[in-house]
């Protein structure tokens, strides 16, 4: 029972907020929300299912942070009136519908945070669900880290000893020799990494996230369903309180998760079974022992074949992504250059590459050896039908009775020395 699970943890104050109000949404208004969550169910590609404690108190097992929830009756010194042990529990139709939807393909995993085995116990396959927080009907060896279920509650939470040995047999017949203990996590405990990494995986692949019965408040696992937004994907609330991301959700649904269930398997046409002991492991297990005989060994370990599975998807959608991020990289680069091409006015004229010759040098300020782009701006074209501007040109005014320019422009070969004396030779044959 929940009570005896919150006792058996280590004193812990950070639990989060406690005792917030309920809503419910009006009816007129429900159903239009759930007809719109199972359109996104049937467009999604992966859709990962969160599910806290509001999914079990139909089942009789109090919810914590609701307004008659274990630690906000706690807080009050209290105790809740309704408080089923979780032996005599059995899956709610919100359990029984999830697997019924895991099994039709609607939903590719869960992530949960309940450790009251009501998942397990509703006929789900270890590889569609992550139990974050542990599980009551599961022991875990010391040693070799293998799962197994178990025909009744553990009597211990916080990873303890239960003084059983591991039935597991290693290759040759020999037994493994390590301890069982309880997986149920304490407060500052690590989460387990296979349900880690598989929860961390799913959340990745998802484009659809839908939380149900939970406040999210603990972290990770709180975190998680935020991560079909990278995804361009959708997040969907359904809780009676508000929650932590109510303000990044896509949709949020106050209804009782029983109730959003049973309309959303009905549009959707799947058959959702009852629940019976055929299909409950424990019970297999336990009708075994009191009939005498030696249960079979339950694994409920996390396969490594079914995390390299994972493994492979997650690449392939990091490589798509890789090869899109490229795709825009190289898309913007071409946009870039054809708006510098545009933004261009004319070619570039290439700067002329030669030098003063002893025959061009005039009386200007032009000297052997130095370039003409010294004087005159070659990277601008020039139009030679006007008037080359002033700042082009260098006057030098030899004095005030010679107002002879002596313009620094490329100069012919013949000297205006050489230009003198034949003037004054043909002013001397005219006389």
């Amino acid at each position: 029972m929940s009570c005896n699970y919150a006792e058996g943890l280590s004193p812990y104050e950070h639990k989060g907020k406690l005792g917030l109000p309920e809503f419910f949404d009006d009816p007129s208004t429900v159903d239009e929300k759930i007809e719109k969550l199972a359109e996104w169910i049937k467009a999604a590609k992966h859709v990962v299912i969160h599910t806290g404690a509001g999914i079990s108190t139909s089942a009789g097992i109090p919810d914590f942070r609701g307004p008659n929830g274990v630690w906000t009756l706690e807080e009050k010194g209290e105790k809740p009136k309704t408080n089923i042990s979780f032996d005599l529990a059995a899956p709610t139709f919100t359990h029984m519908a999830l697997s019924a939807l895991i099994d039709s393909g609607h939903i590719k995993y869960i992530v949960s945070q309940n450790i009251d085995g009501l998942h397990l116990r509703s006929g789900l396959k270890r590889s569609s669900i992550s139990e974050l927080h542990g599980n009551m009907f599961v022991a875990q060896c010391s040693y070799c880290d293998r799962q197994f279920i178990q025909g009744s509650a553990v009597p211990t939470v916080g990873q303890k000893e239960m003084g059983l040995n591991c039935p597991w047999m290693k290759a040759g017949g020999r037994p493994c020799r390590g301890k069982l203990h309880d997986n149920i996590l304490d407060w500052e405990h690590n989460l387990p990494d296979r349900d880690l990494e598989m929860a961390d995986m799913h959340s990745t692949l998802s484009d659809l996230s839908i939380s149900l019965g939970t406040t999210l408040q603990i972290v990770p696992a709180g975190n998680l369903p935020l991560r079909a937004k990278r995804n361009g994907g959708k997040v969907v609330i359904v809780n009676l309180q508000q929650t932590k991301h109510h303000k990044k959700a896509d949709l949020v649904i106050h209804l009782q998760v029983d109730k959003v269930l049973q309309k959303l398997t009905s549009i959707l046409d799947v058959r959702v079974p009852p629940y019976t002991p055929d299909i409950d492991p424990t019970r297999v297990i336990k009708r075994c022992v009191e009939m005498g005989l030696n249960p079979k060994i339950l694994d409920w370990t996390i396969a490594v074949s079914s995390i390299k599975k994972v493994k492979a998807l997650v690449a392939v959608k990091k490589g798509d992504k890789a090869g899109d991020d490229k795709k825009r990289r190289n898309q913007r680069k071409r946009r870039r250059a054809e708006e510098d091409d545009s933004s261009s006015d004319e070619s570039e004229i290439p700067k002329p590459k030669f030098t003063v010759n002893d025959n061009d040098v005039g009386i200007g300020s032009i000297q052997k050896g130095q370039r003409h782009s010294n004087i005159i701006d070659y990277n601008v074209p020039l139009d030679l039908t006007t008037v080359v501007p002033k700042e082009r040109i260098k006057t030098e005014v030899l004095d005030d009775a010679n107002l002879e320019q002596n313009l620094c422009l490329p100069t012919p070969s013949t000297s205006i020395a050489t230009l003198k004396d034949e003037e004054s030779k043909q002013k001397l044959e005219i006389l």
